[in-house]
């Protein structure tokens, strides 16, 4: 597989998964995650897939500050129902990053290791469009991505429509390529830690 250079630059995460350990599929359960594997799993590069991998790693080491983030110990609340726009996008990455799953995931062992309903939806309450709670001791952090504030090229705005209905030259979708890509590097990479892209923020314990 050859994948764009820019991937290598993005944080990759690192995570222990307690049911990873327990069944022996990896030593102490330690995972790490690259911006490749939410890529393999989407089946495509884009500003959502980015953002949802962004989030989530940012949200997990906020989440566990002074040890390894624990795979399988959130819940994740989204502010939008599960089919509305991309929202079944950024919950496929963020089970993977997580391990917390809908109502088809894993049902546990015994009472431990349950990933099933650990993301729920249409939560037009909360302030931004995901919380991330650790349910060990209830803190969280909430997490939302200003995509705007990394606009696209404006080249992008003719090549799509010529791109999209096959009017496009062999140059013309390669300059295509470069720009949409050139775009989820400059949120990865230049813009990684941007607080005006990522707002990633505890939620107090008094709402």
């Amino acid at each position: 597989m050859h994948f764009p250079a820019f991937f290598d630059q993005v944080p990759s995460l690192r995570v222990q998964d307690p049911l990873a350990a327990f069944l022996g599929s990896a030593e102490d359960g330690i995972l790490l995650y690259h911006y490749a594997d939410a890529v393999k799993l989407a089946g495509h590069s884009c500003p959502t897939v980015a953002s949802a991998y962004a989030l989530g790693h940012k949200a997990m080491q906020r989440l566990y500050p002074e040890t390894v983030p624990q795979r399988g110990g959130v819940r994740i609340q989204f502010q939008q129902p599960l089919t509305e726009g991309v929202t079944g996008v950024v919950a496929s990455i963020l089970t993977l990053l997580t391990g917390a799953a809908q109502d088809g995931g894993f049902k546990g062992i015994g009472g431990q290791f349950v990933r099933q309903q650990r993301q729920v939806f249409d939560h037009p309450e909360q302030a931004l469009q995901l919380r991330f709670t650790r349910i060990d001791n209830g803190q969280s952090i909430e997490a939302q991505a200003q995509l705007h504030r990394v606009p696209a090229d404006p080249e992008m705005a003719s090549l799509l429509p010529r791109c999209i209905h096959g009017e496009a030259s062999h140059d013309e979708l390669a300059r295509f390529r470069e720009l949409w890509q050139g775009r989820v590097a400059r949120l990865l990479c230049e813009h990684w830690d941007d607080d005006d892209v990522w707002c990633v923020r505890p939620v107090c314990h008094s709402r």
